[in-house]
């Protein structure tokens, strides 16, 4: 049954393997390229702050290898290339579940965004499920951070700025990696929305919390 358009959680057994390289990337891109030719794409709806589902802890995705899994990821990369966005999380797309996208290229950057929010190159396309975050450090990154489901804003947001993440990717296999910067921060933004959590509830002063049209003219009075 699929009730509000989120998918059900199947009582699948969840598969361990493990992560084959740093190929990684272009394996994924390759397959996401076969399944744009066997299967259609949809670009999904994106959920806005205030909608219940970005309120809510995500489920534990029990088979990472599950047809329903691997179309649900080929719609959120679709998705997230549409609309132009770094990340996204499943339940951004009213789909309950443990399942981040995301990707970090150099050619991503912005002339006009400061260096803490320029993209780093170190984060590839990446699927993760089920993914888990550790903190190993005390430092601490202020950096500005967007987000699909709170349009047209912006907000300072201050981040770990070094962590290790795992998870599983889209052929079950393992992925594990240390992650600084932007490319930290990415990880973190998006698995927060797996805690139900959007980036505004990590602000510290809501008073760097701006329209992005507003941007320069803050930047210019800062």
């Amino acid at each position: 049954m699929i009730a509000d358009g989120i998918l059900p959680v199947y009582p699948f057994q969840a598969r361990p393997s493990t992560w084959n390289g740093p190929c990684q990337e272009s394996r994924l891109l390759a397959k996401i390229t076969v399944d744009r030719i066997l299967m259609p794409m949809a670009i999904l709806k994106i959920a806005r702050m205030g909608h219940p589902v970005l309120t809510l802890p995500a489920r534990a995705v029990p088979d990472p290898k599950a047809p329903e899994i691997r179309r649900l990821i080929n719609d959120m990369v679709e998705t997230m290339m549409d609309a132009n966005g770094a990340g996204l999380a499943a339940p951004q797309v009213h789909v309950p579940l443990r399942v981040v996208v995301f990707q970090a290229p150099d050619n991503r950057a912005d002339s006009d965004l400061s260096e803490d929010e320029r993209f780093d190159h170190t984060a590839p396309l990446t699927v993760l499920i089920n993914p888990e975050v550790e903190i190993l450090g005390l430092e601490r990154e202020g950096g500005w951070e967007g987000c699909l489901s709170v349009p047209g804003l912006r907000g300072w947001v201050e981040r770990p700025a070094h962590i290790r993440y795992r998870g599983v990717g889209i052929e079950g296999e393992k992925i594990e990696r240390v992650a600084r910067g932007f490319h930290a921060r990415v990880v973190q933004h998006e698995c927060d929305h797996l805690e139900g959590r959007l980036y505004p509830s990590r602000m510290d002063d809501l008073t760097k919390l701006i329209f992005e049209s507003e941007m320069r003219h803050f930047q210019v009075a800062s």
